[in-house]
């Protein structure tokens, strides 16, 4: 075997043994599960209410800010742990750059605040 596809063994085993073991768990559930579907369990579920309209109508626009809200946390979370590993190496030009992505971040926060995102009736 070529030493680089030999570098690679070890995770061409991994994949295939995370394959089996998903294919197990479908089959699994196959076999030990009840397979009885009924109407209620086969229609589409929809935030915990029945849907009652076309899928192609409009949707309020609450729907989009909390994504964009999730989009914000999501994104300062997933950049801030790297850059706080990194702070000492980075210097003061990291520092002040992750400053102005948290004010951009936190310009996006005020906007979903003031349109009424954050009021859950």
């Amino acid at each position: 075997m070529a030493p680089q596809l030999a570098n690679w063994f070890p995770i061409l085993v991994f994949m295939a043994i995370a394959g089996l073991i998903a294919l197990a768990m479908v089959a699994g559930s196959l076999l030990a599960a009840r397979q009885k579907p009924y109407a209620e369990k086969i229609s589409a579920y929809e935030c915990g209410f029945e849907p009652f309209d076309d899928a192609r109508r409009r949707f309020d626009v609450r729907f989009y800010l909390v994504a964009i809200l999730f989009i914000i946390f999501d994104l300062e979370v997933a950049f801030l742990f790297p850059w706080a590993v990194s702070l000492g190496r980075i210097g003061l030009f990291g520092f002040f750059s992750m400053i102005a992505f948290l004010g951009v971040l936190t310009v996006g926060f005020i906007y979903e605040w003031r349109k009424g995102a954050l009021d859950w009736e």
